[in-house]
């Protein structure tokens, strides 16, 4: 993959997170006008317009590249509505930059936003028995969380990892999000904290799992060209995109999947596990590698995930995450900060948002203005997500 495939950011924008119980298309428009100003753009330049779906707010939800279109007021501009579950937010990034390099538009805006329930992110009513997310719910009783403690379990089981290895990620998460004005906990934990904290699935306790927001996030891009002619050629690039699905032989009884990462059947197993290969597409498009990288935002939800993250995008080797994170090292002043805008600890889900956020993360780092939390000369970062059902995503933003 040598052809060069980058687009630049010219804007980014962010409703805070929350639980604000408005309706979704309100906190998209904070984002987009944000991003849009940041961009130094009128809405009617807007060439083309790329929504991540919102399942659980209604038919608005499930067009909500037209949704978002709509609210702005109509301009003329194309729309799409991506969905990815979690990774709905760089599916959608991806839709624009293709269209960006296919020399279909010139500038595009990308939104997600969502309303999401108290508690636990639940199927819409009234789905179909035959629904993966719907069986595991109905029939297995396994929220979110549940597959959260065996990824926790088995992390323990084979690298040794302790709870107090897990507290020490939400504490170095907590320390980062207290600097960023978009975060919803901006609040420092000790270690005895998270301990303490009430036992949702075992290991893991209240303050090492993720809470379910409100919020959005929106991105300004455009071809090079676009950029330079704007006088933005110093605008941060997205160097690579990567979407890719597991290559796992299929099973041959239908169950929910837990962990995309983890599967039986027949066949040999693959090379790489599904989050390696995330990483490892976008670091081949963008012809970089881990020990480039200056910081990352990688999907927490919850502390142990963490710690499986910097092994699966390459910062470590296998079992030595725990050490990675004793030493500082992905601490902000460490060798590779990750998630410096505090992660999913401090921000929680906002499903089509998520993705969205990580990428205006690593826009203001290597922007030199993620103030409070600056990495000290970035140029460089990785975010990388997973969504259920073998969807993912990963994202190279480079200075």
């Amino acid at each position: 993959m040598s052809a060069d495939r980058s687009i630049a950011i010219l804007g980014v924008g962010m409703h805070p997170w929350g639980k604000w119980g408005r309706n979704f298309v309100e906190y998209g428009l904070v984002a987009a006008r944000e991003a849009l100003a940041d961009a130094g753009l009128a809405w009617t330049d807007i060439q083309f317009v790329s929504g991540g779906e919102t399942v659980r707010n209604g038919y608005p939800g499930y067009v909500a590249g037209a949704t978002f279109a709509q609210a702005l007021g109509w301009n003329g501009a194309q729309v799409a509505s991506s969905y990815a579950a979690c990774a709905s937010g760089v599916t959608a990034l991806s839709t624009a930059r293709a269209q960006i390099l296919a020399g279909l538009c010139d500038v595009a805006l990308v939104v997600g936003a969502d309303t999401t329930p108290k508690g636990f992110l639940a199927p819409n009513k009234g789905e179909r028995g035959d629904d993966p997310d719907w069986l595991r719910f109905r029939l297995l009783g396994a929220t979110n969380p549940t597959y959260f403690g065996l990824y926790a379990r088995r992390r323990m089981e084979l690298h040794g990892a302790t709870r107090e290895d897990f507290a020490l990620v939400k504490v170095k998460n907590a320390r980062h999000g207290m600097a960023n004005p978009h975060a919803r906990y901006r609040k420092e934990v000790t270690v005895d904290d998270v301990l303490a904290a009430p036992v949702v699935s075992d290991p893991l306790g209240l303050l090492d799992i993720c809470a379910t927001s409100d919020g959005a996030a929106a991105l300004v891009v455009s071809s090079v060209e676009y950029a330079r002619a704007r006088g933005r050629a110093d605008a941060p690039r997205i160097r690579a995109i990567s979407t890719v699905t597991p290559s796992y032989p299929q099973t041959t009884i239908e169950l929910p999947n837990f962990a995309t990462d983890s599967a039986a059947g027949a066949g040999e197993p693959p090379a790489h596990g599904f989050k390696e290969s995330i990483a490892r597409r976008a670091y081949e498009e963008a012809g970089v590698g881990p020990e480039d990288l200056d910081c990352a935002e990688v999907y927490d939800l919850s502390t142990a995930m963490e710690l499986d993250w910097y092994e699966q995008i390459g910062l470590c080797a296998p079992g030595d995450a725990e050490r990675l994170l004793r030493d500082g090292a992905t601490a902000l002043g460490g060798r590779v900060p990750v998630n410096p805008s505090g992660g999913l600890a401090c921000f929680g889900e906002a499903v089509p948002a998520q993705a969205i956020a990580q990428v205006c993360e690593l826009a203001w780092q290597v922007r030199g203005v993620a103030h409070g939390r600056q990495v000290e000369g970035a140029r460089a970062g990785l975010s990388v997500n997973q969504g259920l059902f073998g969807h993912g995503s990963a994202v190279v933003v480079t200075a």
